[in-house]
């Protein structure tokens, strides 16, 4: 089960780039959690992936060698789906159909979190050399608030509230 679920039902074990697979696979159930369900769904979601998340990384990594398995990409869901609270939480605080998920912020999103979860600046990086499964879902938590910092910011800017 450990497996399964650190793997985000088997994604990471997609041999090209497993954490790029994992988040692209956290969008879709980003926009119908936060189509079906709302923001404080999506947020409460993301809190309770995040738990799982670390439980399911601690059993899958028990008996290895390497704390950070390139298959484990459940903490890849969790860093996308933070870097999309922006926009869900605005749109929802907003009042806008939730229907509505702009395809300029899932995108900015998306790139946001891949970059800094590859580049790994501070504090992302002194996340990563944590050798445990906290720092494993940790680093990815860190990546997707500097990247959700990052769509607010490109929303403020694209919508004038910056000028």
């Amino acid at each position: 089960m450990s497996r399964l679920l650190a793997t985000f039902g088997y994604v990471g074990l997609i041999p090209l780039a497993p954490g790029t697979m994992g988040s692209l696979a956290a969008l879709p159930l980003a926009y119908l959690v936060h189509r079906f369900a709302g923001f404080p769904a999506f947020a409460a979601l993301t809190v309770l992936v995040f738990f799982i998340g670390w439980w399911a990384t601690a059993g899958a990594t028990r008996d290895s060698d390497n704390h950070d398995p390139g298959e484990i990409v459940i903490d890849e869901v969790v860093g996308q789906w933070l870097a999309l609270w922006p926009l869900s939480g605005g749109l929802w605080f907003m009042g806008v159909d939730p229907a509505i998920f702009p395809y300029p912020g899932w995108i900015g999103g998306f790139i946001m979190f891949r970059l800094f979860d590859i580049w790994k600046p501070w504090p992302v990086s002194w996340a990563d050399r944590k050798e445990t499964p906290l720092g494993v879902m940790l680093d990815d938590v860190l990546a997707g608030i500097m990247a959700a910092i990052v769509v607010m910011a490109m929303a403020a800017i694209s919508h004038g509230l910056l000028r």
